[in-house]
């Protein structure tokens, strides 16, 4: 399986930066719709497409995975790693007015105040008085300020060395204050007021069935954008998002259907193989019977096959999890997941330990076992993958699960509540470093979806934040990545590849390991 399987940051088929752009249109193939796509609050995977092609923030990745210039042209960091100053290019909001450091500060503001429900306000708790400002209901000084309309500063309470890698992330993006305080929970559904700072914006929001976008003409880089317009069609299931590519309905889709990667791999030039910072795990709520009792939250995790889910199941690339953190990332040039323990999990399911397990927890070859309910968002693939281990369950521990879907605009809201009792999700990564995992299981994170709660654990990841050794930082952040699988919060099932296909006509296309199809450069050939 070699069909363009690129390594590192992206997979892509890379366009030259000279020569002429012929004008075209795309249509590209999502399987899921996000419920939220205001850039500051919501963490769903699902609105990364929307938003990472229609809002850019002070820097961006380019297709190796470096650091660029976005809105940002240049920025200094103090000698001590605390303080940066960005200065702002000339560059407008999709409307036309021109964007300010004003904006920024306005935005993080927004994240930082809890009535905003923004889900990843922790992210930017590095910043002097950002926690304290959050933790006071939005009230305090926080140490982000914009001296004059291009310049924007800020300063951390202790350096972060991937600082420039989280500024990549939405939560850091601008937003207009103008624009959200008009229409607060409206202004991302409306083409007419989602504004953005990218290189296109929405022309149509077509619920349930696609979102259209066209160039945007006042984005600072405009010339180097081809496309006149691109469609993102909606189609939840792998199998007729295929079929319409092989029809030549559509340009791309963003995954196809486990059984045909083999052959897809050997047949097809549109065959992309991306390598994914992301892992495939459900919740186990410690709060709702029977998955209070550790025991049987480990001899539920002990019990399944994860090399038959990827091999058969999946039929995929796909790597068995037996932590959170997918491997992928280095440090002094070892990678994170090197030398990891297994927290008594092993790629195939071990059954005698997990019978052992679950009759100490009393329920001996599953007698007594109560009625659990495993939810999950809509999604086949995904279903087939929950019947596999309901499966896998009866046959090695002699209990019934039953399997309840339903669509990601109810599912998610629901989990969020954590009354569930198993609960499908994952998490893709946000910035390519380990916290970009471990920060959510922190007490009171709001991707702690399981309301998971350890002193130790906090304890850790705020020691792996404060020092400015990365040999202790990384040894503590394995400390805390210890803790939470040792309590069998999550059930980790694989760490993910992202198999799509994109026609070989489309040049300068490409797919970032954190998710996210970028189509500024994208050329479809004449």
């Amino acid at each position: 399986m070699t069909k363009h399987f690129l390594p590192l940051l992206t997979a892509a088929f890379l366009a030259t930066t000279s020569g002429a752009f012929a004008a075209g249109e795309l249509t590209y193939v999502v399987n899921n719709e996000s419920a939220k796509y205001d850039p500051g609050t919501t963490a769903e995977t699902f609105a990364a497409p929307i938003i990472g092609n229609t809002f850019e923030g002070l820097v961006r990745f380019d297709a190796n995975g470096e650091i660029v210039p976005a809105l940002a042209e240049t920025w200094e960091v103090s000698e001590d790693g605390l303080t940066y100053t960005f200065h702002l290019r000339d560059a407008k909001w999709s409307d036309g007015k021109p964007v300010v450091a004003g904006d920024f500060v306005y935005a993080w503001t927004r994240v930082l105040n809890p009535a905003t429900a923004a889900m990843n306000a922790p992210m930017l708790y590095s910043i002097v008085g950002a926690q304290e400002h959050f933790d006071a209901g939005g009230k305090g000084d926080i140490s982000v300020s914009a001296p004059d309309d291009k310049t924007l500063t800020f300063t951390l309470k202790a350096r972060v060395p991937y600082m420039m890698q989280l500024l990549t992330y939405t939560t850091f993006f601008p937003v207009r204050e103008d624009v959200v305080t008009a229409d607060p929970e409206g202004w991302t559904r409306n083409p007419a007021t989602f504004i953005g700072t990218g290189p296109f914006r929405v022309t149509e929001f077509n619920q349930g069935e696609s979102v259209v976008f066209e160039k945007n003409p006042e984005y600072y880089d405009a010339d180097a954008v081809s496309l006149d317009k691109l469609t993102f069609r909606l189609i939840p299931d792998p199998a007729t998002a295929l079929a319409a590519m092989e029809a030549g309905d559509v340009d791309g889709i963003e995954s196809v259907p486990a059984p045909e990667i083999p052959r897809l791999s050997v047949e097809s030039d549109a065959f992309m193989v991306v390598p994914a910072l992301g892992t495939t795990y459900a919740f186990f709520n410690p709060h709702q019977a029977p998955l209070d009792n550790l025991k049987v939250r480990e001899a539920l995790s002990m019990a399944i096959d994860r090399e038959e889910i990827v091999e058969f199941v999946l039929q995929s690339a796909d790597i068995p999890a037996l932590g959170v953190v997918p491997p992928g990332m280095t440090f002094g040039g070892k990678d994170f997941t090197e030398g990891r323990d297994t927290f008594g999990l092993a790629p195939t399911a071990e059954v005698e330990a997990a019978q052992a397990m679950l009759a100490e927890a009393g329920y001996p070859n599953g007698e007594g076992f109560p009625d659990t309910l495993f939810v999950t968002y809509s999604s086949p693939p995904i279903e087939k993958l929950l019947e596999a281990i309901q499966q896998m369950w009866k046959e090695n521990l002699n209990i019934d699960v039953q399997i309840q879907a339903s669509e990601w605009q109810v599912f998610y809201p629901e989990v969020q509540k954590v009354e569930y009792q198993i609960a499908q999700m994952g998490w893709g990564a946000d910035y390519p470093h380990p916290m970009t995992f471990l920060d959510n299981f922190v007490t009171g994170s709001p991707n702690n979806l399981a309301n998971w709660s350890n002193p130790d654990y906090d304890a850790a990841i705020a020691a792996a934040k404060a020092t400015g050794d990365e040999a202790e930082s990384v040894a503590e952040m394995q400390k805390a990545e210890a803790i939470l699988m040792n309590d069998h919060i999550i059930l980790p099932q694989y760490h993910r590849y992202n198999y799509m296909m994109m026609s070989p006509k489309v040049t300068g296309f490409w797919r970032s390991t954190l998710n996210v199809p970028y189509f500024r450069d994208a050329v479809i050939a004449e």
